[in-house]
Order: structure tokens, then C-alpha cells, then sequence
């Protein structure tokens, strides 16, 4: 039989249905504080809990457009904010009973962007909203996405260690300060100023000089900030180690 007959008598309903989502982990910082993108579902199951906004992933899309469609569908998102997002694929869950309907996969994916604003819901989300991930503790969530949140936030921590994903947090321009800011927020550690500053000179390509500065100086006044922008690093060598972790490397 050549792959053509096998093809046509291919039943696909021979084998257990199985369908698959993609739920989107969105991050942002807002008011110095990290934030996580949720909707409140409108519909069962799980009808009025909050969860990460996604669905099911049309037959005609790979999984990165259906995060995307999804993230934009039940947010509201669009046009130049959906395209400042930075999207990756986080993981893939596949537990039997994660999801009462029936069998289905999530893939689930990291999305990262600047100040963004507030969300407007969408399709079957009752609401949409930033919530500060400090008070992620009092939010009964749908599905397995607790556990999603959980893997989501760790590689967001993990990934500004030994990747330039800080400055996806920011404006095209931006200080070291600002940089600083990011990772105090995501990592929930105060960082040394200048010892922060020396590490981040240090990596090749981590950030450039734009050879401006500031309008103004400091909130204590003081000289105008040197401005940057995100240099053509990939990864960064040296690592900008976590404190906790750089106490164990020592």
C-alpha cells in the first residue's frame, strides 16, 4: 500500500479523541509590582473561577498563533501592544483529568511586555484583569493553571539569569536603574546598585549605550541616568546569578 491508499482509508476516529489548547502565562510589571494576566471564565467548567486566558487551538493555526489569537480574543489585546508581547512556548500538560470535558493538552506559553494596558474581555470571559502576583494566593484557579502559573513564573526568574529577558520588560530606552527595577521585581530581592550596575557592563552585548541621558537627574537629584538599550546578546556570560543562588556559588 502506498502512503496515498493509506491515507484514504486512514479513520482517524479509530483512536481516542484528544484535543489541545494553548493557555498564555502573561507577565508585566505595573506600579513596580509583577503582574499576571487572568479572565474569569463565563462559561463551564469552572464558570466564574478565575485562569489563564487561552482555548482551543484551531485546525488551521500552529500553537504560537493560537496563544496569540487567544491572548488577543479574550483580552482585548491588539494591534501595537499584542505585538510588543514577547511569546515562548513554556511547557506541555497532558495529565487524563486536568479538564472534565475530556481529554485535552495544554501547551502552555510565556508571554513578556512593557507597562500594558489594562485588558478589555473578550469572547467567554466574564472579566479580565492584572493581578499583582503577591496576591495570586487568594485566587481559586481553574484547570491545573496553578501549576502552569507556578512553571511559568520560575523560567521568568530563571530565564533573567542567563538571558537578556529583563529588557523585554522595558521601553526601547531605558538606565541601568530601570534594569535593576526588573529584576528586583520578578526575583523579589533588592539588588546592590552598583554592584548591579558593574555585572550588567560586564556581560558582552547585554546593553548598549545610546550616548543620550536623562532630561533630568535622580528623585534625590544628582547627575542625569545614562540611557541604554537592549544590545544583540542571546545569552549572557557571565550569568546574573539570583541572590540565593550566588551565596551557593560562592
Amino acid at each position: 500500500m502506498n502512503e496515498q491508499d493509506f491515507l484514504a482509508a486512514y479513520d482517524p476516529n479509530a483512536y481516542p479523541a484528544v484535543a489541545v489548547t494553548a493557555d498564555v502565562v502573561a507577565l508585566t510589571i505595573r506600579d513596580g509590582a509583577l503582574h499576571l494576566l487572568l479572565i474569569r471564565r463565563g462559561a463551564q467548567p469552572y464558570a466564574g473561577h478565575w485562569a489563564l486566558p487561552g482555548g482551543f487551538v484551531r485546525p488551521d493555526e500552529d500553537l504560537a498563533t493560537g496563544a496569540r489569537r487567544e491572548l488577543a480574543e479574550e483580552t482585548g489585546l491588539g494591534g501595537e501592544p499584542l505585538r510588543r508581547v514577547h511569546v515562548e512556548q513554556l511547557a506541555s500538560y497532558g495529565a487524563p483529568d486536568r479538564d472534565p470535558r475530556m481529554r485535552i493538552v495544554s501547551v502552555a506559553h510565556l508571554a513578556f511586555a512593557p507597562d500594558l494596558p489594562d485588558p478589555a474581555a473578550g469572547t467567554d470571559a466574564e472579566a479580565a484583569a492584572w493581578v499583582p502576583v503577591a496576591e495570586l494566593a487568594s485566587r481559586q484557579l481553574a484547570f491545573d493553571h496553578r501549576r502552569i502559573v507556578d512553571d511559568g513564573l520560575e523560567r521568568a526568574r530563571a530565564k533573567l539569569e542567563y538571558t537578556p529577558l529583563a529588557t523585554r520588560f522595558l521601553p526601547p530606552e531605558f538606565t541601568i536603574g530601570d534594569l535593576r527595577g526588573v529584576y528586583e521585581t520578578v526575583w523579589g530581592h533588592p539588588l546592590h546598585p552598583g554592584n548591579f550596575h558593574r555585572k550588567v557592563l560586564s556581560v558582552p552585548g547585554f546593553v548598549e549605550s545610546t550616548g543620550t541621558s536623562t532630561e533630568r537627574g535622580g528623585s534625590r537629584g544628582g547627575p542625569r541616568a545614562r540611557l541604554y538599550r537592549a544590545g544583540d546578546a542571546r545569552l549572557l556570560h557571565p550569568a546574573l546569578l539570583r541572590p540565593a543562588k550566588e551565596e551557593t556559588a560562592r
